[in-house]
């Protein structure tokens, strides 16, 4: 069974509050995590959760699922090798995607563009994405695992 993992991103104009999670099954095990924070970008968001996905991850095929495509698109390039030039590469959050690089060595993830569903893993993170902004705006940055039993019940993981 191939690893996967679906993130989601929420994002608040307005305040400029963001959250992100993610639910990641690693062979019959379910793992997840969610976070925030004030004053960021999206783009930061969805960096800051692939990064956290893939963190303690053994190499090897990963099926990735996420909602910021233009994150996906160009990790998927620097995953392949090939990492965007000149106008195309990132001119933000350069830290995050020096992290994502090192991530992403020695890893072959396959990645997709998911909306929220409520019959899949996507809406789950969806959920935990919105709360984690709401609360990231109330309460300032965290990170924090999705508890078990939450997990035990996300549609579609199929453990």
């Amino acid at each position: 069974m191939t690893d996967c993992i679906w993130i989601q991103t929420s994002f608040h104009p307005a305040f400029k509050c963001g959250g992100w999670a993610y639910v990641r099954r690693q062979g019959a095990q379910a793992t997840g995590q969610a976070g925030g924070a004030r004053y960021t970008t999206p783009q930061r968001m969805a960096l800051t959760a692939l990064i956290a996905a893939l963190k303690g991850l053994p190499p090897g095929s990963v099926s990735i699922q996420m909602n910021d495509g233009a994150v996906a698109r160009t990790a998927a390039l620097i995953a392949a090798g090939r990492p965007p030039q000149g106008e195309a590469a990132p001119t933000d959050d350069l830290d995050l995607w020096a992290q994502l690089t090192a991530a992403l060595a020695g890893r072959k993830p396959a990645f997709a563009i998911a909306q929220p569903s409520k019959a899949a893993p996507t809406g789950f993170s969806a959920a935990w994405a919105e709360l984690a902004r709401d609360k990231a705006n109330a309460q300032g940055a965290f990170a924090s695992a999705i508890p078990k039993p939450n997990l035990a019940k996300v549609p579609g993981l199929l453990l």
